[in-house]
């Protein structure tokens, strides 16, 4: 139930100020990323600079538009929105344009359309409307299960797209579900095998077939050794081996060839400086050479002359870095985190559980992005192709990200005339 309010008279402006702020810091490093002496009309629409300012405006007009609906207009058609954008995941294995390896994008015009990025709101806004059911408790199998059900179908749509990197970022919304009560023994799981995961690949396969032997002989050998406890730790020792086998399949039967090596060059297992490993060496070199305070705006000559490939898509950090320097970075991060912060508040304050739930999904999708995205450029994450929220060149990413956060300010808006 709600009563009748003035359009934006409960926005959070600060929200909004800070997406802005955000929203002109990228335009300006892209354009520094594209700039050349031959270059310099700052709105040259054939540049990517320019075609990123049409982005700007229609995802501040798709910003307008969202505010001034009525907030149950989400909640009502949730599932529809879920399932309309399924359907185009599935018509891109069928119609899909193919980039860089990843059948992603819907061809039109001169433009693409990449509906992966419009699935991230759509998926929280069905996983928000399914707990916010009556008589939904997150402790309940069922409501687990159907839960990261709602999660792993666009996750796998857009893995068979071969889009890995996208498809990742769907696991991140398994984190908003620990604020609705689920079990941290399920965080503990997802860490085991991500430890299982990199040593598998560090370590040759037999060799650590026989550590996990060692290792769950050593708890045995020190527990009561009952028949339920040797039964508890046999079941773990073959769910690890398994799990060994079917990473080392993955890793050699369905990882693209450039995938592997960018794993194996983030591990250590490869140098290569002028094939997979190049883009990460020019990152940090960039990054590096900006020092404390940058080369200045337009000076970065990494920028400039194009050492590092993507840089105005998924590499734009490298701009910020080598022209602001450290302290630039800093900045910029902490504008950021003070971004994802806000959110979190707001979420925190929500009368209604459905928002609540939106809210915390928002958080998460942009903090594993800005993560990812920051920690591939150094060095820390595999390289997977994935864009700096607010900050990277593209049209579908901008108007996804924008769509996704304005959502939950229109919801937060109408929290006063909510009742609980």
């Amino acid at each position: 139930m709600r009563i009748e309010k003035k359009i934006f008279g409960n926005v959070d402006w600060i929200s909004v100020y800070l997406y802005l702020l955000l929203l002109f810091f990228g335009w300006i490093n892209i354009y520094a990323s594209q700039y050349n002496d031959d270059q310099t009309v700052i709105f040259d629409l054939a540049q990517r600079h320019g075609k990123q300012l049409v982005f700007i405006g229609a995802s501040l007009f798709v910003a307008f538009i969202i505010l001034i609906i009525d907030w149950k207009f989400f909640e009502a058609f949730s599932y529809l929105l879920y399932g309309i954008i399924i359907f185009s995941l599935i018509s891109l294995l069928i119609w899909g344009a193919t980039t860089a390896g990843a059948t992603s994008w819907f061809e039109i015009g001169k433009y693409k359309l990449q509906p992966s990025e419009f699935a991230k709101f759509t998926t929280i806004l069905a996983v928000a409307k399914y707990l916010n059911t009556h008589n939904i408790k997150m402790q309940a199998i069922n409501t687990k299960l159907r839960s990261f059900a709602i999660i792993l179908v666009p996750l796998l749509l857009t893995i068979l797209q071969n889009d890995l990197g996208t498809a990742l970022v769907f696991f991140s919304l398994i984190l908003m579900l620990y604020r609705e009560g689920l079990s941290g023994n399920v965080l503990l799981f997802g860490l085991i095998i991500s430890i299982l995961f990199i040593v598998t690949l560090l370590l040759n396969k037999f060799t650590f077939i026989v550590i996990l032997f060692a290792i769950a002989l050593f708890i045995f050998l020190f527990s009561r050794r009952k028949k339920k406890e040797f039964l508890v730790i046999f079941a773990g020792l073959t769910i690890a081996i398994s799990f060994v086998f079917l990473v080392n399949y993955i890793f050699l039967n369905v990882l693209a060839p450039h995938q592997v090596e960018r794993i194996n060059i983030l591990l250590g297992i490869e140098i290569d400086p002028h094939g997979a490993g190049y883009n990460l060496i020019q990152s940090k070199i960039a990054i590096g050479s900006g020092g404390f305070f940058g080369k200045g705006f337009l000076k970065g000559t990494q920028t400039r002359f194009d050492f590092v490939p993507e840089q105005s898509t998924d590499f734009i950090f490298c701009t910020i870095g080598e022209e602001w320097g450290f302290f630039g970075s800093l900045i910029f991060i902490v504008v950021f985190v003070a971004l994802l912060l806000r959110i979190i508040n707001l979420a925190e304050r929500q009368r209604s559980k459905f928002c609540r739930i939106y809210g915390y999904g928002v958080a998460c999708i942009l903090f594993v992005h800005f993560a990812i995205n920051i920690g591939m450029t150094i060095g820390l994450a595999p390289v997977i192709g994935i864009p700096l929220p607010f900050i990277s060149y593209g049209g579908s990413s901008l108007i996804g990200f924008t769509i996704l956060l304005f959502i939950f300010l229109n919801l937060d808006s109408y929290r006063l005339q909510i009742l609980r």
